[in-house]
């Protein structure tokens, strides 16, 4: 006869295995099941002991926060979702109101980056109204694109504006280590640390190992190492031996600077038309030439790459100053002749005016070429290749001693409007004697603010008998806008004479309205 089936209630309670491995067991919820016999039972609860004496200590002691059994919700939208994380969520839904809340409007941009720098005409050192013939707008775009700027109007899902291709160039020998390394650090320090362009080194000997690791400990940027093909570094077939030993004489015995020197002469060429057909420099747009030796004073709050290549701008410097004429005689006539055989290849826009004097003479101003950023592009174009070939075969870096820094200032004034340069007022920098520290900005600055003509006369003594222009070179360059536009750069005080200036022991450029100092 079979015995009859007993039905039975089992509670669920936490401390059974089922807790621990349904992740929907509920202890509210209970199970009914058939009476078990009692040698059944007893098995039964040998393996509900067993089952509980399995659980780890770690597992009964787990946090309220992650345990299914203490829930605090128990209506169904919320069932299966933590406390921790509704916390979470709100938090971010927070973060994200916050922010979007408008951004406070009483904080100013630094000086240079104010909104009446870009309105008043002696502020803002830009030959060329803007709105003219660019449709780009230089003084905008440093207001726009500063640190500061950028870090008031930074988005979590804007991209980062993209990199231009280019590189930090110098032309340095194995024994001007200390001065290379003292431009890196400053350079380093106020700029590229954030920015990691590359620096590109070039020797006409292979560089030491010492130099190497010395250098590359100096950047986090990638670093290379180059050799200039011997053929870019001596003395061309069609140049005459003879007259060429006569001139270095003949420099050296007059005082011209470096006059006497070889290997100036190749430097000045490579310099001149050989940098930018390196192989390296292939893989670059731009470039920022830096010397051994410099210094650089003033942090610098945005991307000057970008700024030229966003701006269609081809050469930017922060020098312009006066040279000594003794160093290249004919260079002026054979550019003349230059564009008299290739009119097709100036510029329609182009603006020779603040380089030639009232006798139609070139009145030997220049950008100092130790500080410049400029375009790669814009030099390997034919029209500057053709006018460095043209001087090439003149032979005017060996018979006389032509400089890179003439050159590329007549090259940019002669093929690119003027308004495709940029005066990099806002960058404090010096190389031997010549040192420019920008007075509106000792906030980011470590140096005296220099005045706007401080450098003019700085290679070319008051007392040398070589013609001086009517204005200062940077004035010039300055007073020759369209439209007006820098014509207060030129502007003197009511009754001042450069004669009686100078008459009176001035150097004849005292009597301007605005000193440059704004």
């Amino acid at each position: 006869m079979s015995s009859p089936i007993i039905l039975h209630r089992i509670s669920a309670t936490p401390t059974i295995s089922t807790a621990t491995e349904d992740p929907f067991f509920s202890p509210n919820f209970h199970l009914r099941e058939r009476s078990l016999s009692p040698a059944s039972r007893v098995s039964v609860a040998s393996s509900a002991a067993a089952s509980s004496a399995g659980v780890s200590t770690a597992q009964r002691s787990r946090s309220a926060w992650w345990s299914p059994l203490e829930r605090p919700f128990r209506i169904s939208p919320f069932r299966a979702i933590p406390l921790r994380w509704l916390v979470i969520l709100l938090c971010l839904g927070m973060a994200f109101s916050i922010w979007h809340l408008p951004l406070p409007t009483t904080r100013e941009l630094p000086p240079q980056f104010s909104a009446s720098h870009s309105t008043s005409a002696l502020q803002v050192l830009r030959p060329h109204n803007s709105a003219g013939v660019s449709l780009k707008d230089p003084e905008k775009w440093l207001r726009e694109n500063s640190e500061d700027a950028v870090a008031r109007n930074e988005r979590w899902w804007k991209r980062a504006p993209r990199k231009p291709r280019a590189a930090i160039i110098s032309l340095v020998r194995n024994e001007e280590l200390e001065g290379i390394m003292q431009s890196m650090r400053q350079l380093e320090h106020h700029w590229n640390k954030k920015y990691q362009y590359p620096w590109v080194f070039f020797n006409e000997k292979p560089f030491s190992e010492r130099f190497k690791a010395a250098t590359s400990n100096l950047t986090s940027a990638r670093v290379y190492y180059e050799l200039i093909p011997i053929e870019h570094w001596s003395t061309p077939e069609w140049v005459d031996e003879d007259r060429y030993m006569n001139s270095l004489d003949y420099l050296g015995t007059i005082g011209v600077g470096k006059g006497w020197m070889l290997s100036y002469r190749n430097m000045c060429r490579w310099n001149s038309g050989f940098f930018y057909k390196h192989p390296r420099l292939r893989d670059f747009d731009y470039y920022w030439r830096v010397e051994p030796d410099v210094h650089f004073f003033c942090d610098i709050g945005y991307d000057p790459f970008r700024f030229l290549h966003e701006n269609n701008l081809v050469y930017g410097f922060n020098m312009n100053i006066l040279d000594d004429a003794r160093s290249f005689p004919s260079l002026w006539a054979k550019t003349v002749d230059f564009i008299q055989q290739h009119p097709d290849l100036v510029h329609p826009d182009a603006d020779l005016d603040w380089l030639v004097d009232e006798q139609g003479e070139y009145n030997n101003c220049q950008f100092f070429s130790n500080f410049e950023i400029g375009s790669l592009n814009f030099f390997r174009a034919k029209e500057n290749e053709k006018y460095f070939d043209w001087l090439d075969k003149h032979g005017g870096f060996y018979y006389e001693r032509f400089g890179d820094a003439p050159i590329h200032t007549l090259s940019v004034a002669m093929f690119a409007p003027k308004q495709s340069a940029w005066f990099f007022r806002d960058i404090g920098y010096q190389h031997d004697i010549n040192r420019h520290c920008p007075p509106h900005s000792a906030d980011r600055c470590s140096c005296q603010p220099t005045s706007l003509d401080e450098n003019f006369y700085k290679l070319v003594p008051l007392e040398s008998p070589q013609m001086k222009p009517r204005d200062t070179c940077i004035r010039q360059w300055l007073g020759s806008g369209v439209n007006g536009r820098g014509v207060d750069w030129l502007k003197k005080k009511d009754g001042w004479s450069q004669d009686a200036e100078r008459a009176f022991g001035g150097d004849g450029y005292g009597g301007y309205v605005v000193d440059g100092m704004v």
